[in-house]
């Protein structure tokens, strides 16, 4: 049994919680948010976020941070992305060398185009940073329908460890060093997500929907290329995986966002329509500074910004798309002479 804190208690750190406590771990929630806290000490039951789940009784819920880091053989920091950097700041000082921590919210911040791993080792250098992501909604997995994922780390004993917090016969989770192109994959599909959404609020079809994922996954793609991501993890759970759940399902807060969208609402609008942090619209400006960064065109992700911050019409983002210069889809393939 391990004691492990877990930092932030939305709907995706709870779930974890679930997952935990499951596997015989010793689990403590923190959250900033007190009246989030009474709560699950209350109703053992994330009501706004995770209704009907049921959280074990011997999980702990705190408000000190403290409680929720020192002594702790593992963390997990579940905030959101926009949060991380904040958080880790205040987690610093409780922090022991070589505690491991464990990201698994998904983005890049847009003033420093750094993944969450680099913020958490940049503010926390004396700790071990790992992250878990994968194709795989809180609501779901709270409620044990089998799920797979990728922990991946530098070191492989690292990512075994995270492994073996995790997995169960609900939760299976592989392995990987590619931590670059599993923090690519999983932040830039949710401006895909968001684009995915917006097709549908407009009323269009399967076609729209497949042709959006395959060429999202084709811009993720050759930006993490350009900026050192590997294929395989890019074509992997973490990145087409991952993109095909969250394009797909009613239980992703940015196809939501983008529906309401493509019928009309303000990205503002649309965000308090949600109710849940939207990560794709903090992820599209830092995806726009990469692809200026590493030389890359980006035409999905660039019409999501300008519908998202220009207030360019949806239906317009998409016609711009479909009448843009004539391609071939690979540029790598030979044709005969």
């Amino acid at each position: 049994m391990a004691k492990l804190g877990i930092i932030g208690a939305g709907s995706w750190g709870t779930a974890l919680a679930v997952v935990l406590e499951k596997n015989g771990h010793d689990v403590v929630i923190w959250s900033a948010i007190e009246a989030e806290i009474q709560m699950l000490q209350e109703h053992h039951e994330h009501k706004e976020k995770l209704p009907g789940i049921k959280l074990a009784d011997n999980i702990r819920y705190t408000v000190q941070l403290q409680e929720a880091v020192v002594g702790m053989d593992a963390l997990v920091l579940a905030v959101p992305s926009m949060y991380a950097r904040q958080t880790a700041g205040r987690m610093a000082q409780y922090v022991s060398d070589g505690q491991l921590i464990v990201s698994v919210a998904k983005g890049i911040e847009e003033d420093t185009l750094m993944t969450l791993s680099q913020i958490i080792k940049q503010e926390i250098p004396q700790s071990v940073p790992a992250v878990l992501c994968g194709p795989s909604h809180a609501e779901e997995v709270g409620r044990g329908m089998p799920s797979a994922l990728v922990a991946g780390a530098k070191r492989r004993d690292t990512a075994e460890r995270v492994q073996h917090y995790f997995m169960n016969e609900a939760f299976r989770v592989y392995t990987s060093p590619d931590v670059l192109g599993m923090e690519i994959g999983a932040s830039l599909k949710n401006v895909i997500a968001l684009a995915a959404g917006m097709a549908d609020g407009l009323g269009y079809g399967d076609n729209t929907k497949a042709a959006l994922i395959t060429r999202g996954i084709n811009e993720i793609g050759r930006l993490g290329l350009a900026m050192g991501a590997k294929y395989e993890t890019l074509s992997g759970l973490t990145g087409i995986g991952d993109l095909i759940v969250t394009c797909a399902s009613m239980h992703s807060r940015n196809r939501r966002a983008g529906i309401l969208m493509g019928k009309g609402y303000s990205m503002q609008q649309a965000m308090d329509e949600v109710k849940m942090v939207v990560e794709g619209v903090y992820s599209a400006k830092a995806a726009m500074g990469l692809a200026q960064k590493y030389g890359v065109d980006l035409p999905i992700i660039g019409q999501v910004n300008a519908a998202l911050f220009e207030n360019k019409p949806v239906k317009d983002a998409v016609y711009e798309l479909m009448t843009r210069d004539k391609k071939v889809e690979h540029d790598e393939l030979a044709w005969e002479e």
